[in-house]
């Protein structure tokens, strides 16, 4: 069955007929129509029994085609996924160590800032102190320029 080609005939039901031969004129296609017109009843229940066959088996390799897909989908999600929940909980302990070192951070600035108060209370009263003992320091001095410049009979009797 070489060189067949495929004729459709207008009508309220559409026919399709095969035709042998190179080139389909005008006679050749009139004498595929036969005396009425329409091709033979056997080949249009044929013909529509192989499109339903094709059509039912093109449905389930499209179905089986895109299980395959999505099953490849999975397969390939799951790795990644697996992946991405890995990084999750090491992002999750990472984040619970940086606050961990936030807060000893923070005891550490307040500890810092209560030892600086100190110091400079401390450095305050140094200061009073220093203060108050060069204030004595400066009477005493005073004192005992007082006393050499006295006479010296007094200077005897001290």
């Amino acid at each position: 069955i070489k060189n067949l080609h495929l004729i459709k005939h207008p009508g309220v039901f559409s026919c399709v007929c095969l035709v042998p031969g190179e080139r389909l004129g005008a006679p050749a296609v009139a004498a595929a129509r036969g005396r009425d017109g329409l091709c033979s009843a056997e080949l249009w229940v044929s013909l529509e029994e192989h499109q339903d066959a094709l059509e039912l088996i093109m449905s389930k390799y499209r179905k089986q085609m895109l299980q395959l897909l999505e099953g490849r989908k999975r397969e390939e999600a799951e790795p990644a996924l697996k992946v991405h929940q890995a990084n999750s909980g090491e992002i999750e302990s990472q984040i619970d160590r940086i606050c961990e070192m936030g807060e000893v951070m923070r005891k550490a600035v307040q500890v810092d800032d209560e030892q600086f108060f100190k110091v400079q209370e401390k450095l305050a009263q140094l200061e009073l102190e220093n203060k108050e003992l060069r204030e004595l320091l400066s009477i005493s001095k005073e004192s005992f320029e007082a006393t050499k410049t006295l006479s010296p009979s007094l200077q005897r009797l001290l």
